[in-house]
């Protein structure tokens, strides 16, 4: 009898070790850890204005062709203007600045500095598309894990983001814009961020382009508070007919709310 019930408790003992072994080994799929600062690589954001353009619609390549032009010649468009956020996917494709990502359960959220409320939210809660989704500049995304690659599937976008790919180069997205990303790390401080953009009104398909991001753990990195005047909008359109926010009329007293 005592012999049977050391080894029962003996058996206990190895599976319970065992069971820790496997614990402790590495998961061939752990999710990367993305949490902290990242500065995009501004060299290779210069590259590919030239090299891998948007496959703009004749009509919307005239613009650009415009705004290009007129950026040489010295008189550059600002694309970032009125305090507005960069909005997806400019954010991702042309931002100079830093933006932390905090990995949280359920969500991943990215904090930006300069401009105003620079915030995304990524859903990683299993969640739906809401069927009435309230439209924003940086729309509305869900993410999963595919093995180490974070997928995230953006819609919801109000027209008037831009596709910007520089800071005096962007047109509207004009509606209907969905973005897809696969980011992963190509090593431990180096992200990659694969962007699949259709825009069927601005875009004759779909834009692949890549961006890239370093994060330096050893300079320790913060995000910082902007400030900027503000400026009330209400949307309109430009000379082409794009979809784009215009100044608010203005009251006797400097401001947009007037009385009868």
């Amino acid at each position: 009898m005592a012999i049977g019930q050391f080894v029962k408790a003996l058996a206990i003992v190895c599976s319970v070790f065992v069971m820790q072994q496997i614990a402790a080994l590495p998961s061939a799929h752990a999710e990367p850890d993305l949490s902290g600062v990242w500065l995009p690589d501004i060299r290779d954001q210069k590259r590919q204005e030239t090299a891998n353009m948007p496959p703009w619609k004749p009509d919307i390549l005239e613009q650009v062709q415009h705004l290009v032009a007129e950026e040489k010649a010295g008189r550059p468009f600002l694309v970032l203007s009125h305090c507005l956020p960069h909005g997806m996917p400019s954010w991702m494709l042309m931002t100079h600045n830093a933006f932390e990502l905090l990995v949280t359960p359920g969500r991943i959220t990215m904090l930006g500095e300069v401009d105003g409320n620079r915030m995304r939210r990524i859903y990683m809660d299993g969640r739906k598309p809401p069927e009435d989704p309230d439209l924003s500049l940086h729309g509305y995304s869900i993410g999963h894990w595919d093995a180490d690659t974070l997928v995230i599937d953006t819609t919801s976008i109000v027209p008037q983001a831009y596709i910007a790919i520089s800071e005096a180069v962007g047109i509207p997205n004009n509606g209907g814009m969905h973005i897809v990303e696969h980011i992963r790390l190509a090593e431990p401080n180096i992200m990659r961020d694969d962007l699949e953009i259709t825009a069927p009104n601005v875009l004759t398909t779909t834009w692949k382009t890549t961006r890239i991001y370093r994060r330096y753990p050893e300079r320790h990195y913060e995000v910082t508070e902007g400030e900027c005047a503000q400026e009330d909008l209400v949307p309109g359109k430009d000379e082409h007919g794009n979809d784009i926010f215009v100044p608010n009329a203005q009251g006797a007293f400097g401001t947009v709310h007037t009385g009868k």
